[in-house]
């Protein structure tokens, strides 16, 4: 699905995330696809925030990623393919654990933890925390 244009604010050079997942939403409509997660290279932001590396539905259908701000060399670092898969797997699943239902931890390390900056998501795991998995197996 191409990124929709309308969700572009120029002032901010930035795109609205919950405008895209709206559309995202239209597009996967009542298909049989459980979670579709978008990816996208465009900066995102939603209502009150100035950025945002994800957004999803929650719980709901459809999830959606940017890798733009997770790539080291964003913030003048070198390179480092490693890093930037991990930063993007984090987003991917904390994403698509708010379309299963969870919303954000409060244990800094678990994936579900809300990253205000990168440093969060450097800091915490690609996994659940006990408390979270739990929460996921009885929903």
């Amino acid at each position: 699905m191409p990124v929709p244009e309308d969700a572009y604010h120029p002032q901010r050079s930035q795109y609205n995330s919950t405008q895209i997942l709206a559309k995202m939403a239209d597009y996967v409509g009542k298909s049989d696809v459980d979670i579709a997660l978008g990816v996208t290279h465009v900066d995102l932001y939603a209502s009150g925030l100035n950025f945002v590396f994800g957004e999803a539905q929650r719980p709901g259908k459809v999830a959606l990623i940017s890798l733009f701000r997770l790539r080291p060399e964003f913030y003048g670092r070198s390179a480092n393919e490693k890093l930037f898969h991990e930063r993007a797997v984090k987003e991917a699943v904390h994403e698509v654990g708010h379309t299963l239902g969870l919303g954000h931890c409060h244990d800094s390390s678990c994936v579900m933890f809300f990253s205000n900056s990168i440093f969060n998501t450097d800091a915490k795991r690609s996994m659940f925390c006990e408390k979270c998995s739990l929460l996921l197996r009885s929903m």
